[in-house]
């Protein structure tokens, strides 16, 4: 009987401080922990501006078990992860940050919860978010109530790439080829039964974070517009809300006119309502617009990451 495989999926993005840390944390409390299992260890460099691809290749020199992807280009995150899910071989593929914010050790327990319980994937959630700016925060809070209510699928508060599947789930995964990818939400859409569990947030080995606050509130964006089409109807119930008290603007002024000679002029109230007008209008064409905008990268059929090199 073949041995079981897992293999490690690893997005990197000029990570060179903190991929040696990453290797001998996964060696000592993971691998050496499963001496039974195979390992694939796939690096997966998203077009990185330092040395990162030149210290993966120099590991994958001394440990085959160690595989790369080099993309082209900055292709994103959410591209890594598809490619790395793509060139996985493991019956077992897990996802996780090469910064050791998603605790290594944790995979022990993942693999061993898939082996006794009838589950699918195990996931990974951060249960306090000690060391995170408060803005950030409170905005990410917020965002998973928005998301939660305005979609018919739940995504859990905290809820990370960090997880483990078996091969079933991970072959769904990669059915759902959409070019505008928020894997959160694919990992929910997809089904399959799924154990979270929690830990406390750790902070980065090494490095500094890719993830800018505008570079979140964009992916917040490609969250909402991918699983929700409430916005369109918030944009045309708000259309028929102020053609509402268009008319009855119109009915009043003209009672005003009747009883009152002289009433219906006022320029400067004219043009606020003008332009408050005009706001709303924009407002609800932006929403169609973002729509719009990924119906068109769609129907582009563009490759969601072209490599470079791999081994």
């Amino acid at each position: 009987m073949d041995k079981e495989k897992i293999s490690v999926v690893i997005p990197c993005y000029c990570e060179e401080e903190v991929v040696p840390l990453f290797y001998n944390t996964l060696i000592e409390k993971v691998i050496s922990q499963l001496s039974e299992i195979d390992f694939e260890i796939l690096f997966v460099d998203d077009g990185s501006k330092d040395e990162t691809l030149k210290i993966i290749k120099n590991l994958s020199k001394t440990d085959n078990r160690i595989k790369y992807i080099s993309f082209s280009r900055n292709f994103g995150k959410e591209a890594a992860i598809f490619a790395g899910l793509k060139h996985a071989t493991g019956n077992y593929v897990g996802i996780m940050d090469v910064d050791l914010q998603d605790p290594p050790e944790l995979i022990v327990s993942m693999y061993e919860m898939l082996k006794s319980e009838e589950y699918d994937c195990v996931a990974a959630r951060r249960g306090t978010r000690n060391g995170e700016p408060h803005i950030r925060s409170f905005c990410s809070r917020r965002f998973y109530k928005i998301i939660n209510k305005i979609s018919q699928m739940e995504i859990v508060d905290g809820a990370r790439d960090f997880r483990l599947m078996k091969r079933s789930m991970v072959n769904a995964v990669l059915e759902v080829q959409e070019y505008n990818r928020f894997s959160k939400g694919i990992f929910e859409w997809v089904g399959f039964n799924t154990k979270w569990i929690t830990y406390k947030n750790i902070e980065r080995a090494a490095g500094k974070t890719k993830f800018s606050f505008w570079k979140l509130f964009l992916y917040s964006l490609e969250g909402i517009v991918g699983f929700s089409t409430a916005p369109l109807a918030i944009a045309s119930v708000t259309g028929l809300v102020f053609c509402g008290f268009s008319f009855l603007a119109i009915v009043g002024i003209i009672i005003r006119q009747i009883f009152w000679q002289g009433s219906a002029f006022g320029w400067p109230s004219l043009v606020c309502i003008i332009f408050f007008s005009s706001g709303i209008q924009l407002f609800c064409t932006g929403i169609l617009g973002q729509y719009l905008a990924r119906t068109y990268l769609e129907t582009k059929k563009r490759p969601i990451f072209i490599i470079k090199e791999k081994n």
